[in-house]
């Protein structure tokens, strides 16, 4: 297989990471957003309760699309490449959230949460299969790395604009006409070598169920999944629900901002993006990696439910801290990539991430399930302790998957399944 030069590999790289950031921008930008564009959506019905459970329904929604293109895009990938895969999934997602700035009501309001979800899982794992398969298994990480990193940085962008945009309509404009300008820069990038030969090859390719046709291929998928979900417990559910969380403990000297809170967690993800990558090399390994921001990310959550007594600024601080704990997106992304063979690669990058995204959807069913069993001393739904009962279960699962994945580190990527 040719090498391609390094002015094509830095393009890639590039584009890659700009494309990742206005994923991250796109997919944020409804938690941004929520109470302003339902405030305005249901008018006089627009109530605390109604803002949080039709919130719920929507980012539902949308992660349902994600589950969906998930799979959608990634058996595509491998059956018809990765470029198709980067073209298709940006068109999508951009003119849906154009067509989001547009809504009146909750129902156009939903479908395009889904249909812009679906776009929005193709992006990120066909960047990465490209770019772990373009790169040496020692630079490899460090590509990766650039490509979380600038791309998490999307979503600070988008707390800032939701607070210097009057309008939430214009910022769903915004996030669209971003990515159509991206379109442009993507012509010349080059499709995966490995790929191509694979392609002329009889090997069966983009079949999600051989992810699961062994024993051990099917819990090395499982455990990659279950060790990022933490990710999204944190951003789905305590950064995103922060307000109903600490009015359930009757916090009443400063009240969460769920864009502000968005905005902090993520320059924090930026950081831990960029250092979980470091790490990570300098180790060399991903598991060790993980591992270490596993335990980070749990211990910063302890801080979490402990800042119910402390001022505004401490509790930013806190936000920025636990994302930085769970800033080894990067290292994920180059763990899932690497596990699998390039038949079956793009298929395996792209629907992991996005069943991680789209677990919100049971970590939110089971946020609102145990929001039944506990109660506040006032009769009201115990949002605090619904979100530790969530965040206990999902520890234990994240650590055991942790102890059964395997080290791919020094793994050659050129073979099929």
């Amino acid at each position: 297989m040719n090498s391609p030069s390094r002015s094509s590999l830095n393009k890639l790289i590039i584009v890659a990471a700009l494309g990742y950031f206005v994923d991250i921008y796109d997919l944020v930008l409804f938690s941004v957003e929520r109470k302003d564009s339902l405030t305005e959506i249901l008018g006089s019905g627009a109530t605390p309760e109604s803002l949080k459970n039709i919130g719920i329904n929507l980012l539902n929604w949308q992660m349902g699309g994600m589950l969906v293109g998930g799979l959608f895009w990634g058996i595509l990938g491998d059956k018809k490449g990765r470029l198709s895969v980067l073209f298709g999934s940006i068109l999508m997602y951009s003119i849906a959230n154009i067509l989001n700035g547009m809504v009146t009501n909750v129902e156009w309001y939903a479908a395009l949460r889904f249909i812009s979800g679906f776009g929005l899982a193709g992006e990120l794992g066909a960047g990465i299969t490209l770019v772990s398969e373009s790169m040496s298994k020692e630079k490899r990480g460090i590509g990766t790395m650039i490509v979380a990193t600038v791309g998490v940085f999307g979503a600070v962008v988008a707390g800032f604009m939701g607070d210097i945009i009057p309008n939430w309509r214009w910022s769903f404009y915004i996030g669209g006409g971003m990515g159509l300008v991206l379109l442009i820069l993507r012509i010349g990038v080059f499709e995966s070598g490995m790929f191509e030969n694979v392609k002329k090859s009889t090997v069966s390719k983009g079949n999600f169920f051989d992810l699961f046709k062994t024993r051990h291929r099917a819990f090395q998928y499982l455990s990659i999944i279950m060790i990022a979900v933490p990710v999204w417990y944190v951003m789905g559910i305590l950064i995103t629900f922060s307000p109903e969380i600490y009015a359930s403990i009757d916090v009443k000297h400063f009240k969460p901002d769920a864009g502000k809170s968005i905005m902090w967690a993520y320059l924090g993800i930026t950081a831990g993006d960029l250092a979980s990558g470091v790490i990570s090399q300098l180790l060399k390994s991903r598991k060790k990696a993980l591992g270490l921001f596993l335990v980070m990310t749990f211990a910063s959550v302890f801080l979490y439910f402990k800042v119910g007594t402390i001022s505004e600024t401490y509790y930013y601080i806190v936000i920025s801290i636990i994302g930085f704990a769970t800033g080894y997106w990067a290292v994920f992304m180059s763990t899932a990539a690497e596990l699998f063979g390039t038949n079956i690669r793009a298929t395996a990058t792209t629907t992991a991430p996005n069943f991680v995204r789209g677990s919100v959807i049971f970590l939110s069913l089971g946020f609102r399930y145990f929001e039944t069993l506990f109660k506040t001393d006032e009769g009201k739904p115990d949002s605090q302790m619904a979100a530790i009962a969530v965040g206990t279960i999902v520890a234990v699962l994240s650590i055991a998957s942790l102890i059964n994945i395997k080290e791919t580190f020094h793994k050659d990527l050129d073979y099929t399944e």
